[in-house]
């Protein structure tokens, strides 16, 4: 992460996702006190589990890993979408989901369950230890939340870092086929992002936003530093997709 600042008193991210940029500068001894939130109120119970019940949540996956298999599957997806599991189960079972599913794709129908089929794997990696115990050292310092980003970033002040990862911006009619959330992410929510890193920069707090490269896009930010970056497409329809480059940007205020 060379564009993230040394030094910043508290690190938010609103949209946190799999926290790969807050476990790169947690790794590299650069974040203390961080506000996480994610609009998936089952990886923010998953988080909560690793950082505080670790030894439970591996007993659980480890119970799921031993069962792996088309039957198996199916019905650990039913339970997570319709039954009321324990917050340990509910993180094992969303990791296991996530580790066996259909190219690690999590995506919801329109009454927010889980829908992805079983994904094509001869003997899955579903969990490390290793991973998980220094997951939860980087979380022991975090607050972690299920909400809209604006609460979040409204709690942003002077000295702060954020680093905004939206749902991106469709680059065509046919791109936008997922929805991690139920309620989905509209380009009236990107204006409205917009909006909020504009009084971020107001109150002196650092941001920095990565999204697919459009003109609309960058409109919406304009005054700011742009850069554009070449990047591969992870998730599409079409397997031969997944090789075609695309441009992402990346914008800050520092």
């Amino acid at each position: 992460m060379a564009l993230a600042p040394e030094r910043f008193e508290r690190y938010l991210e609103p949209f946190v996702g799999g926290g790969a940029v807050f476990f790169a500068l947690a790794s590299l001894g650069r974040v203390g006190p961080a506000l996480l939130n994610d609009a998936n109120p089952h990886l923010v119970t998953t988080y909560v589990v690793v950082r505080d019940r670790l030894p439970e949540l591996i007993e659980a996956l480890t119970a799921l890993k031993t069962a792996h298999g088309p039957d198996q599957f199916y019905e650990a997806r039913r339970r997570f979408n319709q039954e009321p599991l324990s917050e340990v189960e509910r993180a094992a079972h969303l990791i296991y989901l996530n580790k066996t599913c259909f190219n690690g794709l999590y995506r919801v129908n329109s009454s927010g369950g889980f829908n992805v089929p079983l994904g094509r794997y001869v003997n899955p990696g579903i969990f490390d230890v290793d991973s998980l115990t220094a997951c939860r050292e980087a979380l022991q310092n975090a607050t972690v939340r299920h909400g809209d980003f604006e609460t979040i970033l409204d709690q942003a002040a002077t000295g702060d870092f954020v680093y905004l990862d939206p749902p991106y911006v469709p680059l065509t009619r046919t791109a936008n086929f997922t929805s991690y959330a139920r309620e989905g992410f509209t380009f009236d929510d990107q204006i409205r992002l917009a909006h909020a890193a504009r009084r971020l920069d107001a109150k002196g707090v650092r941001f920095l936003l990565s999204n697919h490269h459009t003109d609309e896009l960058v409109e919406l930010y304009k005054g700011f530093n742009v850069k554009v970056v070449p990047a591969r497409r992870s998730i599409t329809r079409q397997a031969s997709d997944r090789s075609i480059p695309v441009d992402e940007v990346l914008i800050w205020n520092y």
